[in-house]
């Protein structure tokens, strides 16, 4: 439903563009732009990059939030899952699953669980007419509060599998100047270009 959110008005910017004006097919998500727009998702990831400016390690800003959100459209075309799962589906679990990151730093909660309870909060007040379904929001929610596991859990949820295996995927520890100090163990570091 490229356009307009699950709710009985159009979502705010779900106009489509001019046939021809987006480049390379590119679908408008009004419903991610509702997030990225949301008053609680902007003060806190202001935060965390604030909180990140003079991080020598992986930050958590927007370059590595679409890096995780491309990773996994990547996934979810290349197994034919694009019904199952949708890209603004994709792009919204992506897009919160590291906003939890200030409050970790600020008291010590780790950002997965402070992240899930954030991400209800923004997700149940959304823009009018762009917001998810509730089997939708409990996807999200469970696929925030799940990513930072190592593993797969038995029964995980494909969205939630996707964002845990693509969030570990993003980072480019092969390139990173502050691998000597880093805390992740050698076998979980991306040591060569793959996907």
């Amino acid at each position: 439903m490229t356009g307009e959110g699950r709710g009985t008005e159009p979502c705010p910017g779900a106009s489509a563009p001019p046939r021809g004006t987006v480049p390379l097919g590119l679908a408008d998500m009004p419903r991610v732009d509702a997030i990225w727009r949301h008053p609680l998702y902007r003060e806190r990831f202001e935060r965390i990059e604030a909180l990140e400016r003079d991080r020598a390690f992986c930050r958590h800003g927007l370059p590595h939030l679409l890096d995780v959100a491309r990773i996994m459209w990547i996934s979810v075309l290349e197994a034919g899952r694009a019904a199952e799962l949708p890209r603004d589906l994709v792009y919204a679990a992506a897009l919160l699953h590291d906003i939890g990151r200030a409050t970790q730093y600020e008291t010590g909660e780790p950002h997965d669980a402070a992240g899930a309870r954030i991400a209800g909060e923004i997700l149940g007040t959304v823009e009018s007419g762009c917001s998810f379904t509730d089997a939708e929001r409990e996807m999200l929610l469970d696929a925030v509060g799940a990513h930072r596991d190592r593993a797969p859990r038995p029964g995980a949820r494909p969205l939630a599998e996707l964002l845990r295996a693509a969030d570990k995927a993003s980072r480019p520890c092969f390139a990173c100047p502050a691998s000597r100090e880093c805390n992740w163990p050698e076998e979980t570091r991306n040591l060569a270009v793959r996907v």
